[in-house]
């Protein structure tokens, strides 16, 4: 698959000023979600993290102002994606606070939880963070997102390959078969596939909203913590030294907010063995393309959240 953008792929030297925009990123307060927030700021945007820990979230604004100088625009939101009332409460707050956004970055996700965890609304933990939040967070922002012509970007994981290859809506929590690999491919393609239904559903609609669907490759994030099994943590540790870096990681979705041209039903990433080097389109596989899953999951994400949004 020839690379766009040349055999560097993107990089960041391709921006110009985004003085006048805002970036909103959940789960910024570290990882790829903080250095997408540094090439932001660099650049001159407003950027407003949307994060679980206060004291995290306090710590990495005073970094970024280290560098950038007292006068970048960083804030945060605090926000629990675990908890449907917190995203509820952080998405009013946001909108009272923050005019125009030019892009909602859903950057924020956990992975690899060794044994079954459920949210305070139910969820098995991966989709409800991974997934639900986000989706109940994008439909309450929308209408300010399209305010703006802005765009959605789904940070999703070549994980979405793994597990059943489908949305088991017979068992959504994996009452019957935990396993956190499953688990974890269920939430990302549930992302996935909401995104690429958003698309489809914008473009349908006639609207300006841009929906980008990316993933980080191999980065060092600090993704998998202490909740993933030893095996898993073994294992991650060993890959390390062959994954990229967590700025390199943040390249795809930063590409995703800004570049123009982009095309709907693509998948963007890291392009060596989709795992790390120039960034660029990758292979996507037909099952994320399902419109008769998407559909269903559209209805069932309704249901569950509690919001009917219509782009």
């Amino acid at each position: 698959m020839k690379n766009r953008f040349g055999p560097a792929g993107w990089t960041p030297e391709r921006l110009g000023s985004l003085k006048g925009k805002t970036f909103v990123i959940t789960g910024a307060n570290g990882g790829a979600g903080f250095e997408a927030a540094r090439v932001f700021l660099s650049k001159g945007a407003r950027v407003v993290m949307m994060n679980r820990n206060p004291d995290k979230s306090t710590d990495a604004i005073k970094a970024l102002k280290l560098e950038f100088g007292t006068n970048a625009e960083v804030s945060y939101v605090l926000m629990d994606l675990a908890a449907l009332a917190s995203v509820r409460e952080a998405a009013t707050e946001l909108l009272e606070t923050v005019p125009r956004i030019d892009a909602l970055i859903c950057n924020a996700a956990i992975a690899q939880i060794a044994t079954q965890q459920l949210t305070v609304d139910g969820f098995e933990s991966q989709l409800g963070v991974n997934y639900f939040g986000h989706f109940l967070l994008c439909g309450s922002l929308y209408e300010r997102i399209e305010q703006s012509g802005g765009r959605i970007v789904i940070v999703g994981s070549n994980g979405y390959k793994m597990g059943d290859k489908r949305i088991l809506f017979e068992d959504l929590n994996y009452e019957k078969n935990y396993s956190a690999w499953n688990a974890y491919a269920q939430s990302k393609l549930a992302q996935m596939m909401f995104g690429y239904e958003l698309q489809r559903k914008v473009q349908a609609a006639g609207k300006s909203v841009e929906v980008h669907v990316c993933h980080p490759g191999a980065s060092r994030t600090g993704l998998i913590r202490n909740t993933a099994g030893i095996t898993t943590r073994l294992l991650a540790t060993l890959l390390s030294p062959l994954a990229q870096t967590a700025e390199r990681g943040s390249w795809p979705e930063v590409m995703c907010a800004t570049e123009d041209g982009l095309e709907p039903a693509r998948y963007y990433g890291p392009t060596k063995f989709e795992m790390v080097g120039p960034v660029g389109e990758c292979p996507l596989e037909e099952f994320a393309l399902d419109p008769e899953q998407a559909s269903r999951l559209w209805t069932v994400s309704e249901q569950k959240t509690g919001l009917s949004w219509s782009p």
